[in-house]
């Protein structure tokens, strides 16, 4: 408890909510949060030290949360630390739930985000305690058992917390981090890619300067080297570039990345997959780094003159083309998406060095601070890319996002472009998408615009032209347009004074020349809001007319329309002059009172007078009430007799009523004046009979009992200055878009007065009484309709009065569920600011619980086909033990709409709080509703009666009222901890009665159980409830319709879902467990043994026993562990290849085995735990009773056959391997040990015998799974025992392998996969050797045979680079069978060869010894390679001799081995993390001398494509880049064009794909496709040329003049000559001329979807070859062809940059004869 006022001081607490302070009842918040926050750290240190942690650990941490949503970090800096370390120890608690780990996780978030409250100083946390959990998360074994199921959302909550917590690691944490897992980095192992995620998750990168050396200084060069050495995307390198941008972010200045700029360019363009020509390259993966990550990257590089702008500039230049929305495909939405992020975390940056002063934990250098210039750079260099962007309709509102942060950024720069193209739009016909892009775009940026800033003053100029330029976007006809116009009129008029300024210029001296225009043109405001309203009546003069066109396009939308019509009159009113509010008032009331409408738009009518009713209430009341309430009553005097009788009602009537609701909506105090008329109307129409009619009088009760009783802010006005006054006192255009100072709020308040109150009461009492007696008495005589009108009445008179009414006195239902704290504060919030106290003669809630309780009772008794009223009485119901004045949906809308709003104006750049007025007010609303929201959470005897009730209905026989039902009773449970255990047993009565039940009734009880999105009772987290639940649930007899059993197919799947398992599984019993078993998995019979079983023995799996010594203790020899990754002396005794199996058991026990192949790559550990080579195993002696149940099983061989046979026949496994069947035979033979051996022998030899053809594949299938099993079990078995297993196991495997189909082997992969994962080749050098007999065996002609050898072989893949000698056993046997005469073989051995290879890897300063060499491997097949290709040039592949066709062995045999080199180099380019070798690139020439081999034969040919397409796409380092272009200067040479071609296609997809590393080739690329673009072959000067426009398209090579003079001269050569008097036309000639028209045809593709400046004058060259040879004119057809498709979409921009002769000479050409040839 709070002791001694001082405490409550504010100055004192961390981060209160300062805006609380404004509420009107903050004395009592101010109290009140200082009690409750004593409340709920009691609580919470109760229940811990008391030892319970469920229920009240996770209610009371769930008020913690809620508790700073609503009322900020109202605690002081002592108890924060508290809190922190309070969650912190909880998750050091062993066999925690997971629900409660999330809990911890997502409180420690919220304590953490607010890094600037707690320094590094004040608290370190331990990484190891999350490293914990995080291994828990990422590898939770037991879920894989069907043990343990993870807790929804765990993982994200903790990938959440983790970044707010590593702030605060301990200065040695790096060093600790990279010891734990830097030996984890094997590349070839899956360690990899766990060590770079906990690296990702946990390394410290925000040191402070001078811990540096502590920090990523130990390793940013190691990890940088590592990702330059590989450059085949492993999947962790998302984890590796997330790494690098942390790093950057938070150090800016402190790391130099200049020399890594062109790698991490060129990477990130390579990773965006944009198509380069026409070819689709599969092997390329996509989206392989995280655009949010690179933007941040790159940001974090720029400052102090970084180069890292230009080559941004480059990587547009290059990607430019793809932005236009004409270039559509999948890659948009990353480039797009990338502008977006890039600005965002540009803005970011500049936000955050703003603000170092407060931030400890980001300190860029000060050198490295971004300077104006920098802004202004960065703004200039993607803005003409983000303006390409907003016109592209799938991602526009990544480029609205984009553009917006752009103009806050810098909006002179962008701004003026945006509101001219808008201007040029608004007329446009063929592209009235622009007009509504350019609009969305401005709607986020009005605050910018209206803004008056130092470097942007005349945003307000475009004002006023702004407004009456976007008029004609209100189009009955259209309805988006119309949509966007007002969202755009919305955001503007909001922020802006509607006031004439104009006199301002005569008055003031101190004005600028922009303010003077702006002035003058507010003259203009008064003809714009009356155009504007004319286009509004217009609108709804077109909707009301039943036969207009527009009828047909808004009415479906209207709603929409009316939600954003309100908005924009209310910005015109709130703050416009008194002069134009008088011609608002009276034009809208002109039009309400010459015209007649229908119904359809009466909303959009009423909507019209709300914004002048909440501007000036007074006023409009005064104008319109009297005259409405007269109106009304002189009909119902007219027709007194008929009028409340009537069901088709008065349509004047239904008019006025909805009107008088809407005025009832204005300030309570303003409507006391017209009590009398309102009491009046209300006696008048009560009984009404027509249901539109009665349902405005209930609203219009609704509205009062609201504005009477509600407390709610009454100005929402951007400035709280005297707009009227004299301008020489205030300028209204000086507070355009301006924030308002904290100290300046001045917020305003409806607080019910006592008149207030007392017309409240007694308009309650007045009105509901009467209605519910009427029901009570007399409901059976009413008709249907007479009791609907009374049910609405009471409906909304309850929902308008509740609020005031307290909640119901009630004992609390006790026993829900046990626990040391309650489950709701001592102390209820109460906020009311009621100068009096609201009472009433008894307890509304109450008595509505009694008389539509009864009424219920009867109608649904005598009345159930009056199922309206049943609804309408249900609603009514709920309400007393759910509504206390917000409901939850609302509540979210409510929430949801104040983010929108804030979003919408916000600028992060203006500074701390700078937001707009009306959004601070809207968020005081906002908290006035929450602080209104009593949170009862305390079931009481009263609520209980309601929820009995409600389940009573929810099984009602009729759909409508169950459904109705269930809802309201849903959203009680969902309020009420715990309350579900009062609707269980009512349920679990129904379904486990014998006796027969109505099958609705059931139907109702499986719908409940079913629940909706918040709640579901098959998942709650209570085992007794689950344990009555369940299996009635399983075992129910009522299920018997198709309709039902859908029902529980739902339930059923939903559980799978959504539960998940509790830590504490002991005081569950076997019965409950088996049932929820059974439920959870609705699985066979057999199935649930395997599962069983395979649960049962990973329980009772005897524990391992642990050694732990230094590596020099294990080799009794000093090492230097220093980091060489790769082969070393020191990690030679882990492979396979100097092992010498131990003879004797304690050798066996004594050595050291290390399962996973990580160990020993990269680094030793300081101490490596691994376990002794033995376990306990039971036996006869030590077995447990329990351990004794699956013994007794399995000893029996009977059963044993039985239960093989039973998986023999299960119909429901695929071809694949039962991996739950594999890990039950694993543990029954690692927790028996060869007990069972001879009798599963006996059954694998009948496994393997089966000759019934349908069984083989099965038996084979189930005979894989009991080796693997066995093989694995037996892992820490005695030598004795192993010796004696594999004596047995060895013949049965060579027979087994010896005839195995192509079905039947995958399951033996599979099972050998398994035998070999994660485990010790030394341990298993039994598999090692029997894989070694299977590639020594001799090759055979059976293909089925060699192709299932090759395949088994493959599973030594799992062994990675441990088994060296093995690999090149492989290469040996292997590269003697590449000619192999069939293919499957062939891709078999091109596979292996491709694992085999891969190995070949060498990280920095590291090296690679004993593996195969891809370059010696090359080399070795590079002259067979030769060999081949000149037998398949020289010897035709089929022979004719008459009519027999014969096949030449030799060229067969040739063309078998290179379609296998072709296959080796794509398995190489996709296995390997290092494809590219030198070997490699000497095979290059070869790969394109093969294409006019195989010119013929497509399937080879694209794989041949492919394989260069591979190394094409690597990333390559500049080495290889030198030497690739070497070989395609070579193969240039050749003298087959189908080489030429594939080098220079080559070229450009390897230059886009590594753009920045080749950029210091590029004048040997320009001269090497200059030249080829005069070759002697068509198909060559085609490709150079389309190569040459890629080249100038990337910028890769820039277009210069002397290019231009060069092909306009070549273009000139005459192609005729004089040869003995004849005009002949030589080809060398030709060449030239058509090589001169394809390099001014490769500058005009270089501008696909703009027009460079020297495109217009290659066009007219082009032009003038219209009488050319055939060849000539083709190129030049396809040229403009393609020129016309690309710049169709925007021709009337483009044909700007020609004149007017160039536009008639290009037009002639398209249209001639000549180009249709």
């Amino acid at each position: 408890m709070i002791h001694g006022k001082e405490k409550l001081d504010d100055n004192n607490l961390q981060k209160p909510n300062v805006y609380n302070r404004y509420l009107p009842f903050y004395d009592s918040i101010q109290r009140q949060a200082y009690e409750k926050f004593d409340e709920i750290r009691m609580h919470l240190s109760r229940i811990i030290q008391l030892r319970e942690i469920r229920p009240g650990f996770s209610i009371w941490s769930s008020k913690l949360q809620q508790f700073i949503s609503l009322y900020g970090y109202y605690f002081t800096k002592a108890d924060h630390l508290k809190l922190i370390d309070f969650y912190l120890s909880i998750l050091s608690i062993d066999n925690l739930s997971l629900t409660n780990v999330q809990i911890c996780f997502n409180l420690l978030q919220v304590l953490l985000q607010k890094s600037h409250l707690i320094t590094r100083d004040e608290l370190i946390i331990d990484w190891r305690l999350l490293y914990q959990w995080a291994k828990l998360i990422r590898f939770h074994h037991d879920q894989d058992y069907s043990l343990v199921v993870m807790s929804h959302g765990v993982e994200q909550s903790f990938l959440n917390c983790i970044p707010y917590c590593r702030f605060y690691f301990s200065i040695t944490a790096t060093q600790e981090i990279l010891d734990e897992f830097r030996p984890w980095l094997c590349p070839f192992d899956s360690a990899f890619n766990d060590a770079m995620y906990f690296f990702d998750l946990l390394l410290p990168v925000n040191l402070p300067p001078n811990l540096l050396n502590q920090g990523f200084k130990l390793w940013l060069s190691e990890f940088l080297g590592i990702w330059e050495s590989v450059s085949n995307n492993p999947d962790w390198e998302v984890n590796m570039i997330r790494i690098f941008c942390f790093v950057a972010w938070y150090n800016i200045g402190y790391i130099d990345w200049e020399p890594w700029l062109s790698r991490i360019f060129t990477r990130f363009l390579k990773s965006l997959s944009l198509p380069v020509g026409s070819l689709s390259i599969a092997a390329q993966k996509k989206d392989t780094y995280p655009i949010p990550t690179v933007g941040s990257l790159i940001v974090a590089m720029m400052g102090n003159g970084s180069s890292c702008l230009q080559y941004l500039r480059n990587l547009f230049t290059a990607i430019k083309s793809f932005y236009y929305p004409s270039n559509t495909g999948d890659f948009q939405h990353g480039i797009v998406q990338f502008l977006a992020e890039l600005t965002q975390s540009f803005i970011d940056r500049v936000h955050l060095e703003s603000k170092t002063d407060r931030i400890w934990q980001f300190k860029p250098l000060q050198s490295y601070r971004l300077t104006e210039q920098d802004i202004t750079d960065f703004v200039n260099c993607v803005k003409e890319h983000v303006f390409i962007s907003i016109f592209n309709k799938t991602h526009q509102e990544d480029a609205a996002k984009a553009f917006r942060n752009l103009a806050m950024l810098r909006p002179e720069l962008v701004v003026p472009t945006i509101v001219e193209q808008l201007f040029s739009s608004v007329n446009s016909i063929n592209e009235p998408h622009r007009f509504t892009s350019t609009l969305s775009c401005l709607t986020g940026i009005t605050r910018q615009i209206v803004q008056q800033t130092l470097n942007f003053p005349q945003g307000q100029t475009y004002v006023l032209p702004l407004l009456m330029s976007v008029l004609p976007g209100i189009d009955s006809n259209d309805f988006d347009k119309t949509s966007k116009t007002f969202q755009f009129l919305k955001a503007i008029l909001m922020l802006i004074t509607c006031v004439d300024c104009s006199s301002a210029i005569n008055i003031r001296n101190d004005l600028t020349e922009v303010e003077k225009e702006v002035c003058l043109s507010t003259a203009q405001f008064e003809d714009f809001i009356i155009e504007f309203l004319n286009r509004i009546f217009q609108m709804i003069d077109s909707l009301s007319t039943e036969l207009s066109d527009g009828s047909v396009a808004i009415t479906v939308n209207d709603d929409n329309t009316e939600i954003e019509l309100t908005p924009v009159i209310t910005g015109i009113v709130q703050q416009c002059s008194s002069k134009i509010f008088q011609v608002v008032q009276e034009k809208i009331m002109c039009f309400l009172a010459a015209s007649s409408f229908t119904p359809r738009v009466s909303k959009l009518l009423t909507d019209l007078v709300q914004p002048i009713l909440e501007a000036n209430p007074i006023e409009t009341l005064k104008y319109i009430m009297p005259q409405t309430c007269e109106r009304i009553e002189k009909i119902m005097h007219d027709s007194a007799t008929t009028i409340l009788t009537d069901h088709k009602g008065d349509m004047e009537l239904t008019w006025c009523l909805i009107l008088f609701s809407k005025l009832l909506q204005a300030r309570g105090d303003t409507l006391l004046v017209y009590k009398s008329m309102i009491l009046s109307v209300f006696h008048r129409c009560i009984h009404i009979i027509h249901k539109k009619s009665y349902e405005a009088i209930a609203n219009a009760a609704k509205n009062l009992l609201k504005s009477l009783s509600h407390v709610y802010p009454i100005d929402y006005r951007v400035t709280m200055e005297n707009i009227d006054g004299p301008f020489t006192d205030f300028l209204p255009i000086r507070a355009w878009g301006q924030h308002v100072e904290f100290d300046k709020l001045q917020p305003q308040f409806h607080i019910p007065n006592a008149e207030e109150v007392d017309l409240a009461c007694e308009f309650v009492e007045t009105f509901i009484y009467p209605e519910l007696t009427l029901l009570n008495q007399r409901s059976s005589d009413m008709s249907n309709d007479e009791r609907l009108r009374s049910l609405t009445l009471v409906l909304f008179i309850a929902i308008g009065c509740l609020r005031m009414v307290p909640r119901i006195d009630s004992e609390e239902v006790l026993d829900l569920a046990p626990s040391v704290a309650p489950f709701d504060f001592k102390y209820k919030g109460q906020y009311t600011v009621y100068v009096k106290e609201p009472k009433f003669k008894e307890n509304l809630r109450m008595r509505l619980i009694i008389d539509i309780g009864k009424l219920l009772d009867h109608l649904v008794e005598r009345h159930s086909d009056d199922v309206s009223s049943i609804l309408t009485a249900l609603k009514i119901y709920s309400l007393p033990s759910s509504y206390y004045g917000l409901l939850a949906s609302d509540q979210h809308k409510l929430c949801n709409d104040f983010e929108i709003l804030k979003y919408s104006f916000e600028n992060k750049l203006s500074g701390k709080r700078h937001h707009p007025r009306f959004v601070i007010i809207k968020f005081l609303a906002k908290q006035i509703e929450l602080f209104s929201l009593t949170n009862y959470q305390s079931l009481t005897e009263i609520d209980k009666q309601v929820i009995l009730k409600l389940v009573e209905l929810s099984i009602n026989r009729y759909s409508e009222i169950r459904r109705d039902a269930q809802v309201y009773l849903f959203d009680i449970l969902k309020r009420y901890l715990f309350s579900y255990n009062v609707v269980v047993d009512h349920i679990l009565e129904l379904l486990n009665t014998q006796d027969e039940v109505d099958h609705d009734r059931i139907k109702g009880c499986l719908y409940v159980l079913l629940g909706n999105d918040s709640v579901f009772l098959p998942a709650k987290h209570s085992w007794s409830l689950l344990e009555k639940l369940w299996p009635s649930i399983a075992g129910t007899m009522h299920a018997t319709k198709i309709s039902t059993q859908n029902l529980l197919d739902q339930i059923l799947e939903k559980i799978f879902k959504q539960f998940d398992t509790l830590a504490i599984i002991e005081d569950t019993n076997a019965i409950s467990i088996r049932a929820a078993v059974a439920l959870w998995r609705p699985l066979e019979p057999k199935e649930v043994a395997c599962h069983c079983i395979s649960a049962i023995c990973r329980l009772q799996k005897p524990p391992r026993i642990y050694a732990e010594k230094t590596l020099e203790e294990i080799l009794h020899r000093s090492i230097n562990n220093e980091c060489h990754p790769g082969d070393r002396d020191d990690n030679l005794w882990i492979t396979i290849n100097d092992y010498k199996p131990p003879k004797t058991q304690t050798e066996w026990e004594q050595t050291c085995f290390l399962d996973k192949s990580f160990h020993g790559y990269y680094k030793w550990p300081k101490i490596i735990k691994y376990p002794l080579n033995k376990r306990e195993r039971y036996t006869h002696e030590n077995m447990p009773e329990q351990v004794a149940i699956l013994y007794d099983r399995f000893i029996d061989k009977k059963y044993v056959a039985q239960f093989i046979q039973f998986m023999v026949l299960d119909k429901e496994t695929d071809n694949s391997l039962d991996v739950t069947r594999y890990r039950m035979f694993k543990g029954l033979f690692r927790n028996f040990g060869s007990v069972f051996v001879e009798i599963f022998m006996e059954q694998l030899d009948a496994l393997i015998r089966v000759k019934i053809k349908e069984k083989q594949e099965a038996c084979q299938r189930v005979a894989a799974e009991i080796v693997a099993g066995m093989i694995r079990g037996s892992k820490y078995w005695t030598l004795e025992m192993l010796d004696e297993l594999w004596s047995k196991l060895t013949p049965f495997l060579n027979e087994a392998c010896k005839n195995l189909s192509s079905e039947e082997v995958l399951g033996w992969c599979e099972g050998f996969w398994l035998i070999m994962t994660d485990v010790d080749p030394r341990r298993m050098y039994r598999v090692v050797e029997f894989m070694h007999s299977l590639i020594n065996t001799s090759s055979t002609t059976n293909t089925f045979i060699e192709t299932s050898r090759w395949h088994l072989v493959q599973q030594l893949v799992n062994f990675e680079w441990r088994i060296p000698a093995v690999w090149h056993t492989i290469n040996d046997h292997a590269k003697d069978m590449l000619a192999h005469p069939y293919k499957s073989v062939r891709e078999c051995i091109a596979s292996i060869l491709g694992i085999s290879l891969s190995h070949d890897i060498t990280l920095p300063n590291g090296q690679v010894t004993r593996h195969p060499s891809v370059d010696l491997f090359s080399d070795g097949i590079h002259e067979r390679l030769k060999r081949a290709i000149e037998i398949c040039k020289t010897t035709p592949l089929e022979n004719i001799s008459g009519e027999i066709m014969e096949i030449d062995p030799k060229a067969c045999q040739a063309l078998n081995f290179i379609e296998t080199v072709i296959e080796l180099c794509i398995e190489i380019a996709s296995r390997s993390l290092q494809p590219i070798k030198h070997g490699i690139i000497r095979l290059f020439p070869d790969l394109c001398n093969i294409e006019s081999i195989v010119a013929n034969d497509q399937s080879i040919r694209d794989r041949l494509t492919l394989s260069r397409m591979c190394i094409a796409v690597t990333y390559l380092h500049v080495s290889f880049i030198q030497a690739l272009i070497e070989q395609i200067e070579y193969v240039c040479t050749n003298s087959k064009w189908h080489a030429r071609c594939a080098a220079i296609e080559f070229a450009q997809h390897m230059i886009f794909c590594n753009l920045f590393n080749a950029r210091p080739f590029a004048s040997r690329i320009r001269e090497l496709i200059l030249k080829y673009l005069f070759d002697e072959q068509f198909e060559v000067r085609t490709i150079a040329s389309v190569t040459l426009a890629g080249f100038y398209q990337c910028g890769f090579i820039e277009i210069v003049k002397e290019d231009l003079n060069y092909f306009r001269l070549m273009r000139k050569t005459n192609y005729f000559i004089k040869v003995d008097g004849k005009k002949v036309a030589p080809a060398e000639y030709i060449i030239k001329r058509h090589g001169g028209v394809l390099g001014l045809c490769a500058m005009v593709l270089s501008s696909p979807y703009d027009i460079s400046i020297h495109v217009p004058d290659a066009l007219m060259l082009l032009c003038e070859h219209s009488q050319d040879p055939n060849l000539i004119r083709k190129s030049i057809k396809n040229t403009l062809s393609e020129f016309r498709r690309t710049h169709h979409d925007s021709w009337h921009e483009h044909r700007e940059k020609f004149t007017k002769d160039e536009l008639v000479i290009l037009a002639d050409f398209l249209i001639s004869p000549n180009y249709y040839v």
